[in-house]
């Protein structure tokens, strides 16, 4: 059987896999990727572009209602055909030919198949009609398969065949009826976006809203959504799941109680992507998240890097982070890493070194785009005190600055800021508020850069616009 050999094989070609295949290309290695299915992955067709396409339309509507004189231009309601059609061309029709030619035009060969390791630094692709073909790497192999959706053991759910993200982001036309197992960000996104949409939406909640951000984020996506329209059954779990022949999903729960539905979206979790990469040939267990160092390698029982280093993990595989733009951030590193280790250069691995990703502890943004939208960069109150910081915590009414008056009227939110007391630096950052997203990069920088609260004084927010709540909070910091 013929091999042929790349300086470096990637398996998987969404967001993280490209940009470890970019880095490695421009540092004048060259790359192979494998892909098993869309060339641009999870995020491109079933995530975060679909679904903020369809989050997109309603949060303008809303927008153009909260404000007179574009109130009364208002004369119905959501175009529901024009925004599946926009959520399609984002999707590109679910076919990836632009992704493909982005990867030939950066010199980057592609194997489409499924990829498994069989033997150091060597890759077996299984094409769709069985052929085979074998990848072998001079400096690295690269798992950048991702996640995919958690499915409980619930009776009879899995044969209910209930819609994950993906059904959710691609469906075809708007249910009468939804239900929604789940409180993150996923479940809260799809019910902000179905209810939109027209659904009568019900939320079955075991652990709260949203419950890893600051609980007034929750609080406030809660309140929002039964405003909306949507049932919020907080404190519930199901017990067992039904399809009826008519279609209609019947859900029981712990108190007893039926729900019925159209269709119900499974949005509690994820899961490795691990099943199938030959795990198993490096003496690791198929199906699990991928432990790695602070360089990204991959690491085996004993805590050493498999076969002295030549294989990594980028992106939710390796459970750090499981957010599209973490693990682009992660492919950077790992593919700037990838070059230095093949020329012999120097290895930046200190803290907020070019080859790591330390801000997967310290300063992860995340946008979550309900309504109101809630934007965080790293940790809450609660993360921070557990850790035996001394903290302190500002809370500002956002509705409160002139900005978010002038922005739409009776605008509802609130801002946090939680200061590391010892150091005077801000370690988290929470905005909860209609388009509070585009001010979060600035939070972002504040928290990655360490930038004292006496040097931040001097940044002076424009006037009127929202940011002015920085000066609010450091106005209240120093009082």
């Amino acid at each position: 059987m013929d091999t042929t050999t790349y300086d470096v094989i990637i398996i998987g070609a969404g967001p993280v896999g490209e940009n470890v295949a970019d880095r490695v290309t421009q540092g004048g290695l060259s790359a192979a990727i494998v892909e098993r299915e869309l060339v641009g992955g999870e995020c491109s067709y079933w995530a975060c572009i679909p679904t903020k396409a369809l989050l997109r339309s309603g949060a303008a509507f809303r927008a153009a209602r909260d404000v007179p004189g574009a109130r009364e231009a208002l004369t119905g309601g959501l175009d529901v055909a024009a925004v599946l059609g926009r959520r399609d061309a984002f999707a590109a029709h679910w076919k990836d030919q632009n992704q493909v030619s982005w990867l030939d035009q950066a010199g980057i060969s592609l194997y489409r198949g499924q990829g498994r390791i069989n033997s150091t630094r060597t890759v077996e692709v299984t094409g769709d009609d069985g052929a085979t073909t074998v990848l072998t790497a001079r400096h690295a192999v690269v798992i950048a398969t991702g996640s995919g959706a958690l499915v409980p053991d619930i009776a009879g759910l899995r044969e209910a065949e209930p819609w994950t993200n993906r059904e959710a982001a691609a469906a075809a036309a708007v249910p009468d009826r939804l239900a929604i197992l789940g409180g993150g960000a996923v479940a809260a996104e799809m019910a902000t976006a179905f209810a939109g949409l027209g659904a009568s939406v019900t939320m079955l909640v075991r652990d709260g809203v949203l419950p890893r951000a600051e609980p007034f984020a929750g609080d406030l996506v809660v309140e929002s959504l039964r405003d909306a329209g949507v049932t919020v059954r907080l404190g519930t779990e199901a017990t067992s799941v039904t399809r009826e022949a008519d279609g209609t999903v019947r859900i029981s729960l712990t108190d007893g109680e039926q729900i019925e539905a159209d269709e119900l979206l499974v949005a509690t979790g994820r899961v490795p992507n691990t099943q199938d990469v030959g795990l198993d040939a490096v003496g690791l267990t198929p199906r699990a998240w991928l432990e790695v160092d602070d360089t990204l390698r991959v690491l085996a029982a004993d805590g050493a890097p498999i076969g002295g280093g030549w294989l990594y993990a980028a992106g939710d595989v390796n459970q750090r982070v499981l957010l599209t733009h973490q693990g682009k951030y992660q492919a950077r590193a790992v593919g700037d890493v990838i070059v230095a280790r093949a020329k012999g250069d120097p290895v930046q691995d200190r803290p907020w070194g070019r080859h790591v990703a330390t801000a997967d502890q310290r300063a992860v943004p995340q946008v979550v785009f309900t309504e109101p939208e809630i934007a965080s960069v790293g940790l809450t109150a609660a993360a921070a005190a557990a850790t035996g910081m001394r903290i302190r915590v500002i809370d500002q009414d956002l509705g409160a600055v002139t900005g978010s008056a002038l922005h739409a009227d009776g605008y509802r939110g609130q801002a946090r800021m939680v200061v590391d007391e010892e150091r005077q630096v801000i370690v988290g950052f929470t905005l909860a508020g209609p388009d509070v997203a585009e001010l979060l990069h600035a939070a972002t920088i504040a928290v990655v850069g360490e930038v004292p609260l006496d040097r931040l004084w001097h940044a002076v927010p424009a006037f009127p616009t929202i940011s002015e709540v920085w000066l609010r909070l450091l106005e209240a910091y120093g009082r």
